[in-house]
């Protein structure tokens, strides 16, 4: 089994925080969340797991002077936790690169599109959705992606598509991809923990059972 850390934001619902626990009580993935990490102590997916008995950390990155010091001291957390795999779950900042090279290929991402579509700086919520709508997309939805030093430009794991439908807002959209997102996360760390991911250059193999 899998131990797995989450970081969160200081504003998400934690929706794909509640997914990922979901799949693991439900043995959908073979692990368990050990740790949430967040920037915000009150914020709700922290709150959201205090209440499932699951220990939410605070590390807040203006109270380092660094990133490599705020970086560590997540490091620290993880290590403490002894964790296997980090999932970040409405995180909405660079990961210091101190991170990325202790957990390379073993920290995932989801975003709200299909990579490398509407991602990138600023490509967050409904900002996202608006962006396809704008665009004029027939077809949108979701991507895990394990993460390197940048926004949004690792290697992609599983992509889901939904239909954009006539009369679509950023709303209808969003609500459309998340049922997606629930689906999508918790599928690419079950293959996580089974062993089943590689990636050479730019391509996420998934090999059989």
């Amino acid at each position: 089994m899998i131990q797995i850390a989450v970081m969160v934001s200081g504003h998400g619902r934690g929706s794909n925080l509640q997914a990922i626990i979901d799949a693991c009580k439900e043995n959908r993935i073979n692990g368990g969340v050990i740790v949430v990490i967040g920037v915000k102590d009150d914020a709700p997916a922290m709150e959201r797991a205090r209440s499932q008995g699951i220990s939410a950390i605070e590390v807040r990155p203006k109270a380092f002077d660094s990133d490599e010091a705020y970086g560590q001291a997540v490091l620290d957390v993880l290590a403490e936790h002894k964790a296997d795999l980090v999932c970040l779950a409405g995180y909405m900042r660079i990961l210091p690169s101190n991170i990325v090279s202790a957990y390379r290929w073993r920290i995932m991402n989801i975003h709200p599109a299909l990579i490398p579509l509407f991602c990138g700086k600023g490509m967050f919520g409904e900002h996202v959705h608006q962006a396809a709508l704008d665009y004029g997309v027939k077809v949108s939805g979701c991507t895990v992606h394990f993460v390197d030093e940048e926004y949004d430009t690792g290697p992609i794991i599983i992509q889901k598509t939904v239909p954009v439908e006539e009369g679509d807002t950023a709303e209808t959209l969003a609500a459309r991809v998340l049922i997606q997102e629930h689906k999508a996360y918790p599928e690419a760390i079950q293959l996580f923990s089974q062993g089943r991911l590689s990636v050479e250059g730019r391509v996420v193999h998934i090999h059989p059972k």
